[in-house]
């Protein structure tokens, strides 16, 4: 019965029992879960800076940065490798993962398994916002320049905060879907020496070859949050230098003594994982067939100037996440070789 002394007896072990173990975990649980509370060094060398983080899981943190370059505060998401701690001294490589047009920091989590990979390595995966058509470089702005500078943040603010704050290393390669596989690879060009790797999945690799400034304009206004196309890269032909200077295909010899991977798809018909209903005149079909002629002609001259480059031109395949997350898969070894990255 309730009340008799061998129940009390019974319910007061359990209850200390239950207390004891509540007591001893708690602690521990609460050493685990990493403090919202933005580090003092969460800053860059221009003034960017952190101004709240909210950490998600304990290996998943988005950041909230008010960016100098960008006049405007832009999220960052950060996974981080098992063992990280807020007041660690190790450093760790880092992949910095970029995504595609009309979409945001969240893609990569969003659309492909890349927690589970990036859980198997001692690895930082860092995926800043891109802007819905930031086109990772800084505006031309007709010349003048100014806000925004994507460039210098992802390059510079980003970096340095990741570097400064979240233990982040110098061990650092970069990937990118669709045109943020042509901000990886220009990056690693613009840059030489920054990134150890650069793998691009369907991205533009040539921004001058015909029809393909008309693809960006087209893109872009598409895309419909009123974006002058012209101030990004200024207008094709009369500002012809600026394009040159971020332009894969142009800066291609700066590729030398980094590694490289490239894929893309040819045919403009659907592949695995695609629809295999979908209409010729789709536009995920029709823009991968272009994008993969900048591959195939990005190859032909890496192969003319000796720069070594791992190429998948798979044929049959949309311009979306079966494809890119397939190709993730494939680069990922390579990318964690180079930075030295270990599985756990």
């Amino acid at each position: 019965m309730p009340g008799t002394p061998l129940r009390r007896a019974v319910a007061s072990t359990m209850g200390a029992a239950l207390a004891v173990a509540m007591a001893g975990a708690s602690p521990a649980a609460a050493a685990s879960k990493p403090s919202n509370k933005v580090p003092s060094t969460a800053k860059a060398s221009d003034g960017a800076r952190v101004t709240s983080q909210k950490w998600l899981t304990g290996h998943e943190v988005d950041l909230t940065v008010k960016s100098v370059a960008l006049g405007q505060s832009v999220k960052v998401r950060i996974l981080v490798p098992k063992g990280w701690k807020t007041s660690t001294t190790k450093r760790y490589p880092v992949l910095y993962a970029l995504h595609g047009g009309r979409d945001h920091y969240q893609s990569w989590t969003r659309s492909t398994d890349i927690e589970t990979y990036a859980y198997k390595y001692n690895v930082m995966v860092v995926m800043p916002e891109g802007g819905v058509n930031g086109s990772y470089t800084n505006w031309y702005n007709y010349g003048k320049y100014g806000s925004p500078q994507w460039e210098t943040f992802h390059n510079f603010e980003v970096r340095e905060i990741v570097e400064r704050a979240y233990h982040a290393g110098t061990a650092r390669a970069v990937m990118g879907n669709s045109s943020g596989g042509e901000g990886a690879i220009t990056y690693a060009e613009r840059y030489p020496g920054l990134y150890r790797y650069a793998a691009s999945f369907s991205g533009v690799l040539s921004l001058r070859s015909p029809g393909v400034p008309a693809l960006l304009m087209f893109t872009i206004v598409g895309a419909g949050d009123g974006t002058d196309p012209f101030r990004i890269w200024g207008v094709p032909v009369a500002d012809d230098v600026n394009w040159r200077q971020h332009d894969p295909l142009y800066l291609i010899t700066r590729l030398k003594g980094t590694g490289v991977y490239i894929s893309s798809g040819t045919t403009g018909k659907p592949g695995p994982g695609d629809n295999p209903k979908t209409a010729p005149w789709d536009i995920g079909l029709l823009s991968e067939r272009m994008v993969g002629a900048t591959n195939v002609t990005f190859l032909q001259k890496a192969q003319q100037l000796g720069v070594p480059i791992t190429s998948h031109i798979y044929g049959d395949g949309r311009h979306s996440w079966p494809a890119w997350t397939r190709e993730m898969h494939t680069a990922w070894p390579k990318l964690m070789a180079a930075i030295g990255a270990k599985r756990v």
